[in-house]
Parts: C-alpha cells; sequence; structure tokens
C-alpha cells in the first residue's frame, strides 16, 4: 500500500476523534508519515464532524478532496450521503446504518430522506451494518466507532495485530476489553 486517504463522519459525541488517533498511530505503525485533521460544526449538539486521515510515504496536506477518498467511514447513515462526492473512483465507504436526526428534522423544519443506503449503493463500493447493534451486543453502544474501525481494517488487508495494538495503546484501560470485542466483531463481520 502506498497510501492511504480515509474520511470518517458522523455526528458529535459518536467517537470519530478516537477513531482518527487510532488510525493515525495504525500510520504510524506502518512508518507511514501521518496527517489527522478535523472540521466539525456543532458537536456538542449532535452537528457533523468531519475527519481527515492521510498517511503515505509523504503527506503535505491532510484536507481530502473531492473524489480522494480511498476509505470514507460513516458512523451516520445521512453524513455518508453528505460526503459521498469525496469519495475515490475505486473508494469503498463502510456505512453504520444509524439514523440520527439533525436539528431541522427535530424541529420539523425538514425530513431525513428515505432510502438513503439504496441511493449510496447503485454506483458505489459500500459496506453497511448495523454497528450500533453490534456494539450494544459487545456492551457499549459507543463502541460503533471501533466496530467500523474492525471492518475497515479487514477491507484494507494491513495486519490486524497492528490495528489491536493501536488500540490498546489509544482507549482507556476501563473500556479496552469492550473496544477489542468490537474491533473483532467489526473484523469478522460479513456484508
Amino acid at each position: 500500500m502506498e497510501k492511504l486517504n480515509i474520511l470518517i463522519v458522523g455526528v458529535g459525541g459518536q467517537g470519530t476523534l478516537l477513531s482518527s488517533r487510532i488510525l493515525g498511530n495504525v500510520a504510524l505503525k506502518l512508518n507511514f508519515d501521518v496527517k489527522v485533521s478535523e472540521v466539525h460544526g456543532m458537536s456538542q449538539r449532535g452537528g457533523s464532524v468531519v475527519t481527515y486521515v492521510k498517511f503515505g510515504k509523504k503527506v503535505y496536506s491532510p484536507i481530502i478532496e473531492k473524489g480522494e477518498a480511498d476509505v470514507i467511514l460513516a458512523f451516520e447513515k445521512l453524513e455518508a450521503l453528505r460526503c459521498i462526492d469525496c469519495l475515490g473512483k475505486d473508494g469503498k465507504m463502510i456505512i453504520n446504518e444509524q439514523q440520527i436526526d439533525p436539528m431541522p428534522v427535530i424541529i420539523g423544519k425538514a425530513k431525513y430522506p428515505e432510502n438513503i443506503i439504496e441511493t449510496l449503493k447503485e454506483n458505489n463500493k459500500i459496506y453497511s451494518l448495523d454497528a450500533l447493534k453490534i456494539a450494544r451486543e459487545c456492551g457499549n453502544i459507543k463502541a460503533v466507532n471501533i466496530v467500523l474501525i474492525g471492518v475497515l481494517a479487514k477491507l484494507t488487508g494491513i495486519n490486524k495485530d497492528i490495528f489491536v495494538e493501536a488500540i490498546r495503546e489509544v482507549v482507556p484501560a476501563k473500556f479496552l476489553e469492550v473496544n477489542l470485542k468490537a474491533f473483532e466483531e467489526g473484523y469478522n463481520y460479513h456484508n
């Protein structure tokens, strides 16, 4: 692998920043140059959160432009729809099928789009799963991000042990066991 551009999208509080730290650690363990950048709105209020993770032999900018993402990790399906134009020609998108209504939907000013997953699957390589259900079964609904990282690990072909080591270094000890279980479930998930 020469390079990997990963776009992480979700809603505030879903663990996008922790995910970027784990993926940054993975890149360092592979002796790659890595750049991580976060761009977010009102994350405290459930707003959109976008994080870029780029690694390769030499990375000059952390920003992923339209059509440049090798992988998009989408923690919520509307966020997946919002960023689809960033997916590269041969890119893959991993989507948590969870729906989190944005404020305009909550207050009745907008309607949540229907058939998002089906729409995205029409012209793209999509892996969708109920990561929230898997995380709940592992013991903590906040492990959705780690379930998705497990799927990513399998798709990239990067040595699984490198991901496990990165998770061990970044995740607090009291949450480590449930997160390692969530990673395994994601890694072994079949779409």
